[in-house]
């Protein structure tokens, strides 16, 4: 390493000032860029390398770098970042043995840092980029529940919890930069990728992705005079005082982590559910939908904000300049880190003819970082022949080395090593397993399992295994990580209860010739829980594209990653087998683990109780078990609206104000709505009423048990300069009651949550008159008694502080 191997050299200080650490960064930036060759620079904005290329295991057991990574550290003098030194799944081909587990990940990271730091003449160590979809994405690290499952908590603050702990096992193990998951909207549940979103609603996900950056970066809200809620109050004016950049000189806590939130913009709202097809979305739909979420994690604090596939208006977002510029950076104020999605710089050479050409066109729209492409390796080149100006160059590298002075690494490029609680870990994925269990129906109060039920059949192909309970972006697991559902209940049934199991089909395919053992389990028990559903299990014998999207699935894989599909049943064995247990009389249970919202209606017609888990992580049969025997109370809510039939689509609840009504030949409105889910007590929610700057309402459990009502606050808008949505989540408020007591619940309602963008799409409009409408779902919204507000430029409703909820 020049410089004196810089770590420590107080005497160079005075006279390099990018290696003083009491310099702000913005000095520090600027000192070091001036010093950098075109090459070094295209360098920093380079992430061409499969992380899991750059090493391999040694006879003794240790590390040895690649002649892969030498070449690419040799290309560039260094190196910008690495993506994935620690990924391990299918796609990778990293299983236990071969990869780097929770013992020796620093050792790996700081053995590569040190080599590319060797190769640096400025010493710029480099960022390790790394998935943390549901917990960080390698070998013994703690898997969480996917993001569909945390929308379903309805519980931010648990969220925060978890992701904090995700943070800290990423930064205990040497990786720096976390790839989450957090902006895209479900519009379409035939997409694979619906696994990966909070849900269809921009409020919900808006509020889980502060958690999630508050958690993994340890930042809070600033206060800059907005609500940070949809209704893109910002998406007119520029903002000033957010964080990417009044807080880009504060420095990450050791066990925090910079956060690039996952995918900018529109992604969700892919055509037909077909992953990486178009966005047909017009200038309106993207404001008040896919955009409120990414406007509040930025406010939040976010470091980074990926690129996503999809175009906007004709233009890939890799290579819109005005969405990630003009929008982005000028409007916005954002001044963090744009990286671009897999490949997706490379995909622009489609417009722009040849790759080079395509660096330049995304480099100029406001990317700074790519991922595996080519084109980005030729910024100097398209410097040099004025495709592109280094001046853009120069902020884009600015943007790269101003994020590794947040972090320390000039300071500390070798990894803070920590042991982090593997029970802790547990214990934040169980927590977060139970409350993502949703009850969706309960016929004569078949659940919790009573007394009287001393023989219990489990069946169905999710039933003994943990496997598909994981979803997408998940490491291959040590045996007897986890619990299944069979499992679990064996394990806390009372005493003496027989719980016995057959598994009667698998997850796809036509074979029944393990029914009739089911159907005959099932004919001889009090009870039948059969647990069906879907899997995004990765396995070796699945084909993938460059970019890690399953592309021929052989597998028992029906969701994640590049698997859409066309319809929305079930296996025709599953089917088949859900049919003839319900037929023999037993009582009938149904579980959904899934990672999207399958259409089952007969499940609703003929099964005593329909409960749905998502993908709730290695231990969430103990957590769906727990729930079907009433240790604990179901608590979760619905993130999104489950459809009859594909062909109903779409479902979701805030589509503009015309009337669902029916189809010819059925009803078009979903099977359940948004908001939805039972509970083993019930509760009375009083009407709304204005009290100050909140509003308040009484909830009562008038049941015989504890439970959690979540109490959802609606807007509906009666006079509006554009065509209103029927409903929009404007609040809500989780709140726990004993049997008999009456809480009231009062709801911080600011002016911002009000407001409405106009139809210029710059003009913020607060006045206006709306409906408030508190209920248990969107459903029950639409018959709630209302409290009618005007709202006009003389009234406020904003809460002293303004906070948003």
């Amino acid at each position: 390493m020049p410089l004196q191997d810089h770590p420590a050299t107080p005497d160079l200080h005075p006279v390099v000032p990018y290696l003083d650490p009491a310099a702000p960064p913005a000095t520090r930036v600027a000192d070091l860029v001036s010093r950098m060759t075109l090459r070094e620079k295209a360098g920093q904005l380079n992430q061409r390398m499969y992380g899991w290329d750059a090493y391999r295991r040694t006879s003794a057991g240790g590390f040895e770098l690649t002649e892969a990574l030498h070449a690419e550290t040799e290309r560039f003098e260094g190196l910008g970042a690495l993506y994935g030194l620690m990924r391990a799944d299918a796609w990778s081909g990293v299983d236990h043995g071969e990869g780097p587990g929770v013992e020796d990940s620093a050792d790996l990271a700081d053995l590569v840092q040190r080599h590319v730091l060797g190769r640096s003449r400025l010493g710029i160590p480099a960022l390790f980029v790394e998935e943390v979809p549901h917990g960080h994405m390698a070998l013994d690290g703690t898997v969480l529940p996917v993001a569909l499952a945390v929308g379903a908590t309805w519980d931010p603050d648990l969220y925060e919890r978890a992701a904090a702990h995700a943070a800290a096992e990423l930064r205990a193990r040497g990786g720096h930069l976390a790839l989450v998951s957090a902006l895209d909207i479900a519009r379409d549940p035939r997409w694979g990728r619906t696994e990966e979103c909070f849900g269809e609603d921009p409020y919900l996900t808006a509020r889980m992705t502060e958690a999630l950056v508050r958690g993994m970066q340890g930042t809070g809200i600033p206060g800059t005079g907005g609500t940070g809620v949809p209704g893109a109050r910002g998406t007119g004016t520029r903002v000033t005082g957010v964080p990417g950049a009044r807080g880009a000189g504060e420095f990450f806590a050791a066990d925090k982590a910079p956060v690039v939130l996952k995918h900018f913009a529109g992604q969700g709202a892919t055509v037909g559910g077909r992953n990486s097809a178009e966005s047909e979305l017009g200038p309106r739909e993207l404001h008040e939908i896919h955009l409120p979420a990414a406007r509040a994690g930025i406010r939040a604090g976010a470091a980074a904000v990926m690129a996503a596939y999809n175009e906007v208006d004709g233009l890939p977002c890799s290579g819109n300049r005005a969405l990630l510029t003009g929008l982005l950076r000028d409007r916005w104020g954002f001044e963090g880190l744009v990286m671009a999605d897999g490949l997706a710089v490379d995909r622009l050479a489609r417009l722009t003819g040849d790759k080079v050409s395509a660096g330049a066109l995304a480099l100029d729209a406001g990317v700074d970082l790519s991922l595996w492409d080519e084109g980005f390796t030729h910024l100097a080149e398209a410097v040099e022949r004025g495709l592109v100006s280094e001046a853009a160059l120069d902020a884009a590298v600015g943007r790269v080395l101003r994020l590794k002075f947040r972090l320390g690494l000039f300071e500390q490029p070798y990894t803070r090593r920590a042991t982090i609680s593997e029970d802790a870990g547990r214990a934040v994925s169980t927590d977060l397993a139970r409350a993502c269990v949703t009850l969706l129906h309960n016929s004569g109060a078949a659940l919790p399992v009573g007394p009287s039920v001393r023989r219990v059949a489990v069946l169905g192909p999710h039933a003994a295994t943990t496997a598909h309970q994981l979803g997408d972006y998940t490491a291959p697991q040590r045996p007897g990580t986890g619990t299944s559902v069979l499992d679990a209940l064996r394990r806390l049934a009372p005493r003496g209860t027989d719980v016995r199991h057959a598994r009667g089909a698998a997850l796809t395919g036509a074979d029944l010739t393990a029914v009739p053992e089911a159907v005959a389990t099932a004919a001889e028990s009090d009870l039948a829980v059969l647990v069906l559903g879907g899997s995004s299990a990765r396995t070796p014998d699945t084909e993938f594209d460059a970019n890690g999207a399953a592309r021929t699935v052989v597998s028992e894989m029906t969701c994640g990653e590049g698997v859409d599909l066309g319809g929305l049943r079930l296996g025709r064995a599953q089917q088949v087998l859900l049919d003839a247990v319900a037929a023999t009389g037993t009582p009938t249970v149904v579980v959904l683990v899934q990672g999207r919202p399958h259409a089952v209606p007969e499940a609703a017609d003929r099964a005593a109780a329909l409960l749905t888990a998502w993908y709730p992580g290695p231990w969430g049969g103990e957590a769906v078990a727990e729930v079907l025997l009433g240790l604990t109370e179901p608590v979760g809510r619905l993130p999104v609206s489950v459809p009859r039939s594909a062909d109903r689509l779409p479902v979701y609840y805030n589509h503009k104000d015309t009337e669902y009504g029916s189809y010819a030949d059925g009803d078009a409105g979903p099977l359940y709505s948004f908001g939805h889910g039972l509970s083993y007590t019930t509760f009375q929610h009083g009407p709304p009423r204005l009290s100050g700057h909140a509003v308040e309402v009484d909830v009562t459990n008038t049941g015989t048990r504890p439970g959690r009502s979540v109490v959802q606050l609606y807007v509906r808008r009666l006079r509006t300069p554009v065509w209103p949505r029927t409903l929009e989540l404007r609040a809500f408020r989780g709140v726990r009651l004993v049997p008999g007591e009456r809480r009231t619940v009062a709801i911080p309602l600011g002016a911002g949550q009000l407001e409405l963008v106009g139809a210029d799409l710059e003009t913020v409009v607060p006045h206006q008159a709306v409906e408030i409408r508190v209920a248990a779902s969107a459903r029950e919204a639409l018959t709630a008694v209302p409290l009618v507000l005007e709202v006009g430029p003389g009234q406020s409703l904003t809460a002293p502080d303004d906070t948003p909820l």
